[in-house]
């Protein structure tokens, strides 16, 4: 009798993890960017203060903005086919490169393979119980990510590096020489996403292929 009152109350709690775990088709993500420099006069930290990205999810759609004081930048991305657009305006230039599934996992090759490892770790970051996870690329490189998993964007494949990982990223560090780039989310919002924040400029921008854009050392 016994056995069965503890399977029963074990079945209880697996549906009540289910049931809080959301996934998500629709979302919208803020987040603040802070970047910090080794240096004594920290122009670039100057430059990226107060930069947000927002980051818009609609099915196998999604939309990645960086803005800063020194350029914008949008990627438009298709989770069906891999494709992507990316959109940069840099010192009055407007760019449009266009990427192929190809294109988008070359651009990303340095997050193949990465794997997330949970801490003990936990912490509240916007209402929401955050895990602290050690993230570990191909390469040996480490990081640390916060994330919940309270919300699950169905499409994950919006972010290449946190395709691997069980929830939302909440907040990350990424380091690279002296410099050092954190992401804090600020905002979560669960209402429909426009679609045309999916059209891609048919004017007004200067085109190039993937290829043309590694040349200028633009990268996609």
């Amino acid at each position: 009798m016994g056995s069965k009152i503890w399977l029963g109350l074990m079945l209880v709690l697996v549906g009540n993890s289910l049931l809080a775990q959301k996934k998500i088709s629709e979302l919208t993500l803020g987040y603040d960017v802070k970047v910090t420099t080794g240096n004594k006069e920290p122009k670039m930290a100057d430059a990226f203060d107060g930069s947000t990205s927002t980051i818009y999810i609609k099915g196998n759609m999604s939309r990645s903005e960086l803005v800063s004081a020194l350029f914008s930048s949008a990627t438009i991305h298709d989770a069906k086919n891999g494709s992507a657009v990316v959109l940069r305006e840099v010192s009055g230039q407007k760019l449009l490169i266009r990427m192929s599934g190809d294109n988008w996992r070359e651009k990303n090759k340095r997050y193949e393979g990465i794997s997330f490892t949970n801490t003990d770790s936990t912490k509240i970051i916007a209402g929401y119980k955050a895990t602290k996870a050690e993230a570990k690329l191909a390469d040996g490189t480490t990081f640390t990510v916060y994330y919940t998993t309270d919300i699950v964007p169905e499409n994950k494949e919006y972010d290449f590096m946190f395709k691997n990982l069980n929830g939302l990223p909440l907040e990350w560090e990424l380091s690279q020489g002296k410099i050092n780039i954190k992401y804090t989310i600020s905002k979560i919002n669960l209402n429909p996403v426009q679609a045309s924040k999916f059209d891609v400029p048919k004017s007004g921008y200067r085109e190039m292929t993937y290829e043309e854009s590694k040349k200028m050392n633009l990268g996609g």
